[in-house]
């Protein structure tokens, strides 16, 4: 029995391709205040609540930690900002995954790997539900 990819399955069961374009974003000309890249009202919300708490300092280091993931962050602004900041500033941003500019330096850095272990998943479950 053929194994299809991921891809493959997705285009053969739809009526979508897997044909895809990289995006060009074009960056704005206007410098942002590196505060507007996110908004992180629900996280100081949750901080301010948590520093409140009567728990003990391990418990709130913690908790604060765990808040932080509700930061949102707005990937256009993001990218604008990038474009106009310093080589250091932009080379941890990559770092970061905040942008991807160079493919290969995503693989390396784990950031691709997701995707290939969460199709390498999809497939070893659908493959078992079609024998």
């Amino acid at each position: 029995m053929k194994q299809f990819t991921m891809f493959e399955k997705i285009e053969k069961e739809t009526k979508y391709t897997k044909a895809v374009g990289s995006p060009i974003y074009e960056p704005k000309n206007k410098k942002l205040h590196i505060l507007e890249l996110c908004d992180k009202s629900k996280t100081n919300r949750l901080i301010n609540q948590i520093n409140a708490s009567n728990l003990d300092e391990d418990e709130k280091r913690f908790l604060i930690e765990a808040a932080r993931r509700h930061t949102v962050f707005n990937y256009e602004k993001i990218a604008d900002y990038y474009a106009n900041a310093s080589k250091e500033m932009q080379n941890l941003m990559e770092n970061s995954a905040l942008v991807i500019i160079d493919f290969e330096k995503a693989i390396e850095l784990g950031y691709v790997q997701l995707s290939k272990d969460i199709e390498e998943q999809y497939l070893k479950i659908y493959n078992e539900k079609s024998k």
